[in-house]
């Protein structure tokens, strides 16, 4: 059985997560941003037998992810996901950029993911992995205009990972950048290419697989390593 803990994991991909962790026999730690707007998470919560528990937990506000990381308790952590985001504006207009709207995408996909990170590191030991969500967006080798801020944190995420994982290599914590392919959820919509279903079982037997000699990598769902 694995310590498992999810951002985002009210819907979409991280809430898929949560379910298959649990089908696997594992506790899963689910964080939110407000539990009580998580209908469906609290339901698998309730029904789980107490392997599933549900968390507070805002990745743009630093003292909400101390107090949330600590309302999980002290357990070892062998799998971190940093799911949460948002999609943000598909900006086009130079004159009017909303920066409200791109302060949101750092704080929350770059700046969050390393809070939640430096919250459970002491819990974190030789094994654990941290799988971090990005986007082909993210990457310099697939063009696509607009979104700005959004395209912004995620390179951002990819490259601070990438240094992240140099630094945590001697004690044994493998971390992990990962596209989880174009996906049906409230942020995509519903012409996308794969289900939230597909995306997380592959996600979970690519991390599975994910050793310390990969550490630092951007992978897709499926396995294969992506061009940064």
């Amino acid at each position: 059985m694995a310590n498992v803990a999810i951002t985002g994991a009210a819907r979409g991909i991280a809430f898929e997560l949560a379910k298959q962790h649990l089908e696997r026999g594992d506790r899963v730690f689910a964080l939110v941003r407000s539990a009580g707007g998580a209908d469906a998470l609290n339901d698998l919560a309730a029904s789980s037998g107490g392997k599933v528990t549900v968390h507070t937990m805002d990745v743009g506000d630093s003292a909400s992810v101390k107090s949330g990381a600590a309302s999980t308790g002290d357990d070892p952590i062998d799998i971190l996901y940093n799911v949460a985001g948002v999609v943000g504006k598909a900006e086009a207009d130079f004159e009017n950029i909303d920066w409200d709207d791109f302060d949101q995408s750092i704080e929350i996909m770059l700046k969050g993911p390393l809070r939640v990170l430096s919250a459970f590191l002491p819990r974190l030991g030789e094994g654990s992995k941290v799988i971090n969500f990005s986007s082909q967006l993210g990457a310099s080798t697939w063009p696509y205009g607009g979104y700005w801020g959004y395209a912004a944190a995620k390179a951002g995420l990819n490259r601070m990972m990438r240094s992240i994982a140099i630094d945590l290599k001697d004690r044994g914590i493998v971390v992990g950048v990962i596209h989880p392919g174009y996906v049906s959820t409230d942020m995509s919509g519903p012409g996308a290419d794969i289900t939230p279903q597909d995306s997380a079982s592959s996600i979970i037997a690519l991390t599975d697989g994910w050793g310390i000699e990969d550490t630092g990598e951007f992978y897709k769902w499926n396995g294969e390593k992506h061009d940064w």
